[in-house]
């Protein structure tokens, strides 16, 4: 049972962050690298780079994980290039939350990492 809230505090967590309203004129670059992580993590991504004002997400998705081989340079993994238009980032970002044991993991680093660059940028 202590699993089970954990997860769910985990992803209210998760979703807390997304929710946060993101500034006009510069996004803090935490929040980015935030957003980034999750659009690589759920669509499998090799690049992603997000454009707040045209409401764009632009991305590299590996098609095919078998031909990537972590001891060598891999030049020659397959991708599909996508140019994603979103109504609205809060809806897209929490779509891409799974709750799968593995994404929850994930998610715990990640908002450990986004604490700990959050308190370094107020101090």
């Amino acid at each position: 049972m202590e699993n089970s809230s954990l997860s769910g505090r985990i992803l209210m967590e998760i979703d807390h962050v997304i929710a946060r309203e993101v500034p006009k004129q510069k996004v803090p670059q935490n929040l980015k690298n935030l957003h980034v992580a999750l659009l690589k993590k759920h669509y499998n991504a090799a690049h992603v780079s997000i454009d707040y004002h045209r409401r764009r997400v632009e991305m590299a998705i590996v098609m095919d994980d078998d031909d990537y081989d972590p001891k060598k340079v891999n030049l020659g993994v397959p991708t599909l290039h996508t140019n994603l238009w979103f109504r609205n980032l809060r809806d897209f970002l929490t779509s891409c939350i799974d709750s799968d044991p593995k994404s929850i993991m994930f998610y715990a680093s990640l908002l450990k990492t986004f604490r700990k660059n959050e308190k370094s940028l107020v101090s």
